[in-house]
């Protein structure tokens, strides 16, 4: 049987770029040493369906970072291109992305988070200090500014001001920094967070070298069982599928849920590989099992008649209420492709 084709797109228009194309160098290695796969590995800006249609592959993994590349963009022009991909799907991809709407899924379903407002230029802030100010939409702590006083408050605002950006307003929750990887609806291992900088920020993650990562760290039963349970929950209510991370606080109230990534990163010093290893899952097995799982899938959809080429789910997710704990509307997460 011959080897099965399998692009791999990495780099896309965001600010994670040089992330995404470490992360999808790996991935392609992984899938290589796995076995069973020609890899095509293609760095991308921000191209066009006619452009994604013409590039090899019997299968996508995308592994790109950021707005466009994790928060929809994309995987519209998957949806439509046909093929089985990895990863979320469009609609939940933007509600993962949009730290706003993940957090009202998140109150939705009983789940503690941070009091947050969105604010534009202009807008009071009625949050008592310390606060963290941060992109609505963005990852790797990218733009993240905590502030003790009014000044390093205003001095912050005033950065997304100058480029016409709203900005998420967030109380400061200072505590212990833990991550949840999901992969195929499973938690994996727990992993705590120690950098010797302010907070866990973009250099912490990538480039230092003295970061530690404390794989099933000591915390009290109803903590862990309490952010087991968040992860899950929010994974399911956005519709995530194939692989995740979630991001908390932990200080004396429990756990507080910040962030879900839909595409996280795949790097040497990334957390979800690190995890699944502790898990007992290598990086190779775990990167050929979502790409076998994406083709399953979509064989799976087409025998029950869901899906076909140029069938993209576009469009803008439906937000729970802030202060109801309904059911909400999404993607299906094990849907067509």
């Amino acid at each position: 049987m011959a080897d099965m084709q399998v692009l791999v797109l990495m780099g896309g228009p965001d600010g994670e770029r040089e992330v995404s194309i470490k992360s999808g160098q790996r991935v392609a290695a992984a899938l290589r040493e796995a076995g069973g796969f020609e890899v095509h590995e293609q760095v991308i800006d921000r191209p066009t369906l006619e452009e994604i249609r013409a590039m090899p592959g019997e299968a996508i993994f995308p592994v790109l970072h950021g707005p466009w590349g994790e928060g929809g963009g994309l995987q519209d022009l998957l949806e439509a291109d046909g093929r089985p991909y990895v990863g979320s799907r469009p609609r939940a991809s933007r509600a993962a992305m949009d730290k706003a709407t993940s957090k009202l899924f998140a109150r939705a379903a009983g789940i503690r988070t941070p009091p947050a407002r969105v604010l534009h230029a202009g807008d009071p802030c009625d949050l008592p200090l310390p606060l963290v100010v941060k992109p609505v939409a963005d990852g790797s702590s990218i733009e993240v500014h905590r502030c003790f006083d009014e000044a390093q408050l205003n001095a912050a605002r005033a950065r997304f001001d100058a480029v016409g950006q709203p900005a998420l307003v967030e109380r400061l929750v200072q505590g212990r920094e833990i991550t949840a990887g999901i992969l195929e609806r499973d938690v994996l291992p727990l992993i705590e967070i120690e950098t010797t900088q302010a907070f866990y920020d973009y250099a912490a993650k990538y480039e230092r070298d003295d970061t530690n990562y404390r794989l099933d760290p000591e915390l009290p039963d109803a903590v862990r069982d309490e952010i087991v349970h968040a992860a899950r929950t929010i994974y399911e209510r956005l519709g995530c599928r194939d692989v995740a991370r979630a991001d908390f606080m932990v200080d004396a109230d429990g756990a507080w849920f910040l962030e879900i990534n839909s595409m996280p990163g795949m790097t040497d010093h990334s957390l979800v590989p690190k995890a699944a290893a502790h898990a007992g899952i290598a990086f190779p097995e775990m990167c050929k099992r979502l790409v076998e799982r994406a083709v399953i899938r979509l064989r799976s959809a087409r025998r029950q008649g869901r899906s076909g080429r140029g069938t993209a789910a576009v469009g803008n997710v439906e937000t729970p209420a802030a202060d109801t704990g309904g059911s909400v509307a999404t993607e299906t997460s094990d849907g067509a492709e």
